[in-house]
Order: C-alpha cells, then structure tokens, then sequence
C-alpha cells in the first residue's frame, strides 16, 4: 500500500497543473452560472424557461430534466450535462496518460523494475482518480455554495458530479486492459464519455412532463447513463443520494476488475490483440499523408460513427418531437419571437442543436488527428521519420490534411444520416439536400480548433494537449454559455461556434463562412512555418 501511496503522489505531482485547471474551470462554471442564473432570472422567467424546456425534447436532449423552477434547480437543470461530461473526459485522460501513455513511453517497465506489485501503478492511478474526483466534487459545491444556493443541494450536486467522473475513470481502467494501444483505447474511453451523453439525452427527449411543466421523469434509456443516474439525485428538490451510491459501487466493481486483468496480462500486451502490419509499404505508401492515414483511420472511423448515431437520433426522434408539440401555441408563439418571420418549426430546431453538437464532434476528430503530432514527437517516432528527406513543414502538413478531411467527413455522416432518418420518417419541413449543407456549415468554424491546436504543438509541443482541448472547452462554453452569463458580445465571438449559421432555422452566411476558412488558412500556414523554427521535444 505504501508503495501505491508514493505512486499515486509521483503522478500527481507530474499533473498538479493540468488538474488544478480541470478542477478551478468546472467548478467556476459551477459558480458563474449559478451567480447568472440567480441575476438575471426571476421567478416569472424561471417558470416560463422550465415550462419551455419541459414541452421541448430538444432542450431536454441538450440540457437535462427540469426539476422545478427554484433557482438550484435551475441552474443544475442549465449546467449538470456538461460538468459531467468535463468530469468524465478529466477522469479518462488522467487513467489514458498514467497507463496506456506510461505504457508506451517505457515510464511503467521502469517502475516496474523496482520491487513492487505489477498492479501498483494502476492501483495508484485508481487512488489518484478517486481523490481528484472527491476534490472536485467539493470545489463544485463550494461554487454552489458561494453563489447562494443551499448548502445540503450544493453537497448533493457536487457530489453527482464528481460520481460520475469516478465511474469513468473506472471505465477507462478497464478500456485500458482491454484495447491494444493508447490512442485506441483513449478514443474509446472518450467515446464511452460522449455515448452516455447521447444515451442520457435520448432518455430525458422521450421523458413526460409533468401538468404543470415544470419537472419531467426520464424514459428508460437514462438509466443506461452514468449521467443519467448522477441527475436523479435531484439535489436542490428531492437530494436523494441513492443514485450517486450506484455510481460509487459501480466505479468500485470496475476498478477491481481493471486491476484483476492487469495482475494476469504483460506488460505491452492487450485483451484485444492489434494485427500484424504488413512487412513493407506498398506503392504509394511511403508518404507522411499515407502514414496518418493508417494511424488514425480507426479513431475517424470511430468518431464517424458517433456522428452517424446522433444523425440518426436526429432523425428518429423526429416524428417524436413532432407529435409531442402539436398544437402547443404557447411553444410556437415563444419560436415566433425568437425567429421573427422564421418558416421552421420545432424539427427543424431539434435538427439544428443535433447538427451544432455533430460540428463539436467534427472539431474533436480533427483536433485529436494533429495532437496525434505531439504523440509522435514524445514517444520518439517523429525522429525516425524525420531522418528520411522530407520536411517538418510536410509532417505538419499531412496531418493539417488529415484533419481537415476528418471534419468534413464526420460533419457529412451526420448530415447524411439526419437527411435520410427525416426523409424516411417525412417529419420536418427541409429537404435532405439542406440537412446535409447544414451539417456542412458547421466545417468552417470546426476546422479552426485543429489549426489553433497545431500552432500550440508548432510553438509549445508540451502544452499542445492541454491547450488544443482547452480551446474546445472555452469555445464550448462561450458558445453554450455566453448569453446566460452576460458576457459582451465580442467575448463570445472569440469562438468560433458562435459564426456557424444555424441551419435550417437560419440562412446560410457565405460572409462569416469564409472569413472561418481564412482563418483556417491563414493558422496552417503560420504553423508550417513555425514549426521549422524550433527542435524536437521528448
């Protein structure tokens, strides 16, 4: 145990800074929204924001269940979803990087020359994730707490917060066992991150509101949610705990079964066995575009198929959203005054948050395929390929293609896969040609995170992870967030989502389309050259 101790404080120490800007940001969004709910929503616009997203799937899929208009309730209804998700994403980086990584980079034979238990540095990874969960989980509900809201609900909803990322740095421990490298099995555990998203979104869109609009129970699929399971404890109503000690005995069952698969595999090795490449590159091969191409095929794939589920939730859940709103005036007359002369109806809105969520998705696989640089440069292969002639400029370049590639591609498989599930379902007023040129809309913006994360590994390689998602994170919330917490309007135009039309609700903007993609451009350009000028890092 002591052993296990000492572990778990080498790799804290060697990620006191990344989870020190983990824990500070989420629990100051915790903070700022509960600060902006309590400001700027009275009683009378708390009632009419529940009663609105009770009657309307698309913000029960985006936001969460409604529980009640007291302003806890509220603000737990704005924010729960994507703390957890923060939550859940720290959690699987953190295990990815202290097994898998370590794996690779040789850091665990080292440790594992010395006399302790094969099981030592996962046991100590596990430890180290339960501790930052349960600190994170009270800065959470000290941001509560200090913003006004009730001690007992602001504990309660810490601690939901912090249950789900202990369940899914169990899930990663085990996602690390199972599959053969670090970047399969980071996708993976990330992937498990975003499904119980979308999983816990399908549940809340099909739940029932209740008759006066202001709480909603969740269908079944919310169950199949760890983030599902942490919103019914419902902290400022009901703080019911039971569903949190689901998610702890849960998190413990898969941690013991991480740490029994590794007692019983070597080092290196993998329940799921990676194939054997071919002994020598065929014709056309031997190039750095060619090469990416094979490395990150199987992560593009994996993000083209989260994209194809949420084109398909889209359309599917269509006809639902459809015949749940028909004939509620006060829901049309509420999308008449926010879309004054607007022709679309309320498909077309839940299409257009689905769609908006699918260009996160596009940003994330292109920013994953040029971080794929840093992963090269540290484990040692950026030299190999480096000592043939051909030039740094030409190794970023590839993967600058790559990612852009990959966010078109996965942008179109939503598009393609919402158009068909609303064509053959006829809900909807857009034809599937607009559906797709909507998903497509969102390229533009999307393509600027890979290109700000390639200027980060051009000029500060080490921070290129943290920066590159970091980037996403702040787009996410300025873009989801800006308008509650009263930011100016040139604060929440620093991201780029915020100059993505939302189509087919509004008109394509050809202006705000190129100036992203001269941005883009421009980003490339400066990173190609930028990354000459410096050496290579370990």
């Amino acid at each position: 145990m002591r052993a296990v101790v000492r572990l778990g404080l080498v790799q804290a120490r060697r990620d006191h800074t990344v989870l020190a800007v983990w824990i500070l940001g989420i629990a100051l969004l915790g903070l700022v929204t509960s600060t902006a709910v309590a400001g700027q929503f009275g009683n009378d616009e708390r009632a009419s924001l529940i009663s609105v997203a009770a009657a309307s799937p698309a913000f029960l899929f985006l936001r969460g269940l409604p529980d009640g208009t007291g302003i806890g309730a509220v603000v737990f209804f704005q924010g729960y979803s994507f703390t957890a998700v923060l939550a859940g994403l720290m959690s699987t980086l953190l295990v990815m990087r202290h097994t898998r990584a370590d794996e690779a980079l040789g850091r665990s034979e080292l440790v594992g020359s010395t006399p302790v238990p094969r099981t030592a540095p996962l046991a100590a990874t596990l430890l180290l994730g339960a501790c930052v969960n349960l600190i994170l989980a009270v800065a959470v509900a000290a941001g509560f707490a200090a913003a006004g809201l009730p001690a007992t609900g602001s504990l309660v909803a810490g601690a939901a917060v912090g249950a789900v990322g202990l369940f899914f740095g169990g899930a990663a421990a085990v996602v690390a066992q199972a599959l053969p490298s670090g970047r399969s099995a980071n996708g993976a555990a990330a992937g498990l991150v975003g499904a119980a998203y979308l999983i816990r979104g399908i549940g809340d869109a099909l739940g029932t509101p209740d008759a006066g609009l202001v709480r909603v129970t969740a269908a079944w699929p919310s169950l199949l949610s760890p983030i599902g399971w942490g919103q019914r404890s419902r902290p400022f109503t009901a703080g019911d705990p039971v569903p949190l000690l689901v998610l702890i005995a849960a998190a413990s069952v898969l941690a013991a079964a991480a740490v029994l698969v590794r007692n019983r595999r070597d080092l290196g090795a993998s329940v799921l066995h990676e194939g054997d490449g071919k002994d020598r590159a065929g014709a056309g091969e031997a190039s750095f575009l060619r090469l990416a191409w094979r490395l990150q095929r199987s992560p593009l794939t994996g993000w083209c198929i989260a994209a194809l589920v949420l084109g398909a939730v889209a359309g599917g859940l269509g006809p639902v959203v459809g015949d749940a709103l028909a004939g509620n005036l006060s829901l049309q007359n509420l999308i008449s005054r926010l879309l004054p002369g607007s022709q679309a109806d309320i498909v077309d809105l839940f299409t257009t948050a689905l769609l908006g969520m699918a260009g996160v998705l596009a940003a994330s696989a292109g920013i994953q395929a040029v971080l794929r640089l840093r992963a090269e440069e540290a484990e040692g292969q950026a030299e190999l390929l480096l000592a043939v002639p051909r030039s740094r400029a030409r190794w970023l370049a590839a993967q600058l293609v790559l990612a852009a590639l990959s966010v078109t591609a996965v942008a179109a498989t939503a598009g393609t896969a919402a158009a068909i599930g609303l064509g053959l379902s006829g809900a909807g007023s857009s034809s599937g040609g607009t559906i797709v040129a909507a998903a497509l809309a969102h390229v533009p913006a999307a393509a600027v995170f890979p290109v700000v994360a390639s200027l980060v590994v051009a000029v500060a390689p080490r921070l290129g992870s943290l920066l590159g998602w970091g980037f996403l994170a702040v787009g996410l919330i300025l873009g989801q967030f800006g308008e509650l917490l009263g930011l100016p309007g040139w604060v929440q135009d620093i991201s780029p989502f915020r100059h993505s039309p939302a189509m087919p609700v509004e008109s394509f903007d050809a202006g705000q389309a190129l100036a992203m993609t001269a941005i883009a451009l421009a980003g490339a350009a400066l990173a190609t050259y930028l990354i000459r000028r410096r050496d290579l890092t370990a």
